[in-house]
């Protein structure tokens, strides 16, 4: 009775499935988060009579065969990195990108992470670092004296001396861009790291052809479509329920055999 594993592996791709759209839906306020996606593969089939195979002496072959599939199977979590709205915060230190690329951030270990989430702030030493107090690459430190910070779309930031005329320019912010982003590791935090599918990242000032500029005073918000994921959250219930179904259907017909006298 193949239909009870193959109903079993529809139920076990669907809980997935359930899985991933609440993922997505618990972020629908986190910043710069990009909504992920299920995507299901076929599985193996048995081929009882094969396609092709030849039917008689006279050279006559088969020409549609008996193949039987034996479910469904996870092929991919795949992250959609559609830009999200730009939300106006006010905050000086608040930067997002109109575009393409991610900012690149120093671990503790020594690694290089990526992300979007341009929520930044000072340490005690006048360091731009993340909200863990990671530092964002290249350094950049705002003197103590400034009293007005500047972000252009360029990325260059400038600040404003006490008591001097005109502005100072502490810093350059630097983007990075792969060849898949989909390719990326996410490694919670908001935060992504290169692996051999993303490929080495390549690094140019906001701006660049083919990078994106930066918006002082916004945030890039999720990409996640509450409507749509409702949607999708309804209908992978309805699988669950057919899915489910097949395994109760397919008992009843074993309980009708092996209650035959």
């Amino acid at each position: 009775m193949r239909s009870l594993s193959i109903g079993a592996t529809g139920m076990l791709a669907q809980q997935l499935n359930v899985e991933v759209i609440s993922h997505n839906i618990a972020n629908m306020n986190t910043t710069s988060y990009q909504r992920r996606r299920a995507e299901f593969q076929d599985l193996l089939y048995q081929n009882l009579r094969r396609v092709g195979s030849e039917s008689s002496d006279a050279d006559t072959t088969v020409p549609v065969g008996v193949q039987v599939g034996l479910g469904v199977k996870t092929a991919a979590v795949y992250r959609i990195t559609e830009q999200g709205n730009l939300t106006l915060t006010e905050n000086p230190l608040d930067v997002a990108i109109n575009g393409e690329g991610y900012f690149q951030v120093d671990l503790p270990s020594g690694e290089t992470a990526y992300t979007r989430a341009g929520s930044f702030q000072l340490d005690g030493q006048g360091d731009l670092v993340t909200v863990d107090g990671f530092t964002v690459n290249p350094g950049i430190t705002i003197p103590a004296n400034a009293v007005d910070i500047s972000i252009n779309a360029s990325g260059q930031v400038l600040v404003s001396i006490d008591g001097q005329t005109g502005t100072s320019n502490v810093g350059q912010l630097e983007l990075a861009r792969f060849a898949n982003d989909a390719g990326l590791l996410a490694i919670g935090d908001n935060l992504f790291m290169e692996t051999p599918a993303s490929g080495t990242p390549n690094t140019a000032v906001p701006g660049t052809t083919g990078f994106g500029t930066i918006q002082q005073g916004f945030l890039e918000t999720s990409n996640v479509n509450v409507v749509e994921e409702i949607t999708n959250l309804i209908t992978a219930q309805r699988a669950y329920e057919m899915n489910s179904k097949v395994i109760e259907t397919s008992d009843q017909m074993m309980s009708t055999l092996t209650n035959l006298r």
